[in-house]
């Protein structure tokens, strides 16, 4: 079984959310990350800033994924490879797609954002 994590308010909670000077780990996700690992399934942690930040981002957490990938969120993104896919936005890009409850999500992520960008 293929299991895939985004980063961004899925496995971190975003300092501009949490109200912290940095982005802190989603406990309650990794919890669920580590159960579907500990079960023997094959784990992407992957991001729409890139796979090297989904790599930072995984080794950080101390999440030792089987593969990092790049995210991309458009049509051509469905991998019918992967089971299930864990992420904070409505999205298809697996069999089954769980969204995933987004903390305050009344609080602006634009100019949070923008460090995927540089």
């Amino acid at each position: 079984m293929k299991i895939a994590f985004d980063v961004d308010d899925t496995l971190i909670i975003p300092a501009i959310v949490a109200g912290t000077d940095r982005d802190i780990p989603n406990y309650d996700n990794i919890a669920i990350y580590r159960w579907f690992q500990l079960q023997g399934a094959y784990m992407i942690i992957w991001s729409g800033g890139g796979k090297d930040y989904a790599q930072m981002w995984g080794e950080k957490l101390g999440l030792m994924a089987n593969e990092y990938r790049d995210k991309s969120t458009n049509e051509k993104s469905y991998d019918e490879t992967i089971d299930i896919a864990f992420d904070d936005c409505d999205v298809k890009l697996a069999k089954v797609n769980v969204k995933v409850k987004r903390l305050k999500n009344s609080i602006s992520r634009k100019d949070w954002n923008k460090h995927l960008l540089t």
